[in-house]
């Protein structure tokens, strides 16, 4: 720790206020640009990882894990070099005492941190809730507004359930009325964690051997084992969503750590108080 008063050399008689908004925004700013910098290349070092192919590219284990510790690398590298242009480019302090200039410093770092994430989070709103949103909710309430039209979230599940066997192709109904009316039964079954139940699992398993030309057992059995995708599907989604939040949490505060130290090195680089070794 130091324990000297540190008279800044270019300006002797400066009293200054104790934040250096210039030089925190300085730092907030060039922060913003080297995550999305990094960003941008990590999505196209990401795309070059994954493959559609059969034993090509990695698996989704090891794609989530370097995804994670991708975030925290972004985080560290652009918050240390914020936090040191908030430390380095800030006011000099003249008569101010050793203690009071090492807080100061790491209160820089820390506050040109907390901006260039209130200024990231900004910017990457709209992107970031979209993704998100189809990450945790695509496969249960974005059909709310939708139902019964094509390329809704559900149509998948549908076209499980409907897929007629081309030697018994018994059907009476519109196909598209009949799509539309399970669509809502299972958007709404699904919708906040539930489930298709009861008699809405009984009349869509008769819609599916009515459709198909199946037997009533058959039809019951593809019924269950679609709502067991659905769920399970939707299960994938929740446990994707929480590790990616526990990632996130994880390269802020580490983000926050190297800013503020990174702003503690600039600033005693500026004042001519660091010294190598110590």
């Amino acid at each position: 720790m130091i324990d000297t008063v540190v008279v800044p050399r270019d300006s002797p008689n400066s009293s200054l206020a104790g934040v250096s908004w210039p030089a925190i925004v300085a730092g907030a700013v060039a922060a913003c640009a080297i995550t999305l910098l990094l960003l941008a290349f990590g999505t196209g070092l990401g795309l070059s990882m994954v493959s559609p192919w059969s034993g090509s590219g990695v698996s989704a284990t090891t794609f989530k894990i370097t995804t994670g510790l991708y975030l925290i690398v972004i985080a560290m590298i652009a918050s240390s070099i914020g936090g040191y242009l908030a430390g380095r480019l800030r006011s000099s302090w003249a008569g101010v005492h050793g203690d009071e200039v090492y807080f100061r410093d790491t209160a820089h770092g820390f506050v040109a941190w907390a901006l260039a994430s209130v200024l990231g989070a900004a910017v990457l709103a709209t992107p970031a809730t979209s993704i998100l949103g189809s990450a945790t909710i695509g496969a249960t309430q974005g059909v709310a507004t939708s139902a019964g039209q094509s390329g809704g979230p559900m149509d998948n599940y549908i076209d499980t359930l409907l897929r007629g066997d081309p030697a018994s192709q018994a059907s009476s109904a519109n196909p598209a009325e009949v799509r539309g009316e399970v669509v809502r039964f299972f958007t709404r079954g699904f919708r906040d964690g539930g489930e298709l139940k009861g008699p809405d699992r009984e009349y869509v398993a008769k819609v599916v051997a009515a459709r198909t030309g199946l037997p009533q057992s058959e039809a019951e059995k593809r019924v269950n084992d679609v709502i067991a995708q659905v769920k399970s599907d939707m299960d994938a989604a929740r446990k994707a969503t929480a590790s990616l939040a526990f990632w996130l949490t994880a390269s802020l505060l580490l983000g926050a750590f190297c800013a503020s130290l990174a702003a503690t090195e600039g600033g005693a680089l500026r004042d001519g108080t660091w010294k190598r070794g110590n």
